[in-house]
């Protein structure tokens, strides 16, 4: 019997990829429902690209900068007026899939109440083990939006769509398996903390010793007790820490691109 679907407007999934080989064909196969699933690729070393095409996806590559300015490259090489911002360790749940369904659906039916960008919430797992305090429990991104009407922030790391137009929360929520190993975890550590420094240069002229002493243990304390870190036991004090530590890094290489300025002589 054939089954027939209402119709509904068409969307493209977009996902960015570095050397995610064991990652990418279940994040395909959690987005196959789409009408195009686009892969940017950053010139990956492994498998990733012949992984990627072999599931279906169009594959482009593409010179990566940062976060955003790769991102905001893809958005505009989508084939269908929506997109959906897939990382490699995401995955769309059948419920997110369905509840994504309704909204381009109503948009078909030219429905009033659709929203130009929908922020997705997370549930984020961490060395295997989810991750339900810590701060992490009011995960969102923007993810789900129309083509034209969402572009990046100008931001080296944790930029934020921002919209042409209305926003909207869905209800349900993307699988999210963050590092499954310190050794994945270190090797993008060191980036982020360059590209974090970078972002925090614009508005921080001098490193003082409390950015580097107080910030991290405010942050510690931030997560670990008001959000509660504590309730995720071994692992929530991992996270915590390391959140604590990522600042202190962010600053401290911050100082030392300040330290390494060349220094301006003033005449007497």
């Amino acid at each position: 019997m054939n089954r027939t679907h209402p119709p509904r407007s068409k969307i493209t999934a977009l996902i960015p990829t570095f050397n995610e080989q064991a990652n990418i064909a279940a994040c395909i196969a959690s987005v196959e429902w789409a009408d195009e699933v686009f892969v940017i690729d950053s010139f990956s070393e492994d498998e990733t690209p012949r992984i990627a095409a072999e599931a279906g996806a169009r594959v482009v590559q593409h010179e990566y900068v940062n976060s955003a300015t790769q991102k905001n490259w893809a958005i505009p090489q989508a084939a269908h007026e929506w997109v959906l911002i897939v990382d490699s360790d995401e995955r769309v749940t059948p419920a997110l899939r369905a509840e994504i369904a309704a909204v381009l659906a109503a948009d078909a039916r030219g429905e009033s109440g659709v929203d130009d960008g929908y922020r997705i919430g997370r549930l984020n797992h961490f060395l295997g083990r989810r991750v339900r305090y810590c701060g992490w429990q009011n995960d969102t991104c923007l993810r789900l939006f129309r083509r034209d009407r969402g572009r990046y922030q100008d931001r080296e790391v944790h930029a934020d769509v921002i919209i042409e137009g209305t926003v909207g929360r869905l209800e349900n929520k993307l699988l999210h398996y963050t590092f499954t190993n310190f050794d994945q975890y270190m090797r993008k550590f060191n980036r982020y903390a360059i590209w974090a420094a970078g972002d925090r240069g614009q508005s921080t002229r001098k490193v003082r010793w409390h950015h580097l002493l107080l910030r991290p243990v405010a942050r510690f304390l931030k997560q670990y007790f008001l959000k509660r870190g504590f309730l995720d036991g071994r692992v929530g004090l991992v996270v915590c820490m390391l959140a604590a530590f990522s600042v202190f890094m962010k600053y401290a290489r911050l100082l030392e691109r300040q330290l390494n300025q060349p220094m301006v002589k003033t005449k007497a």
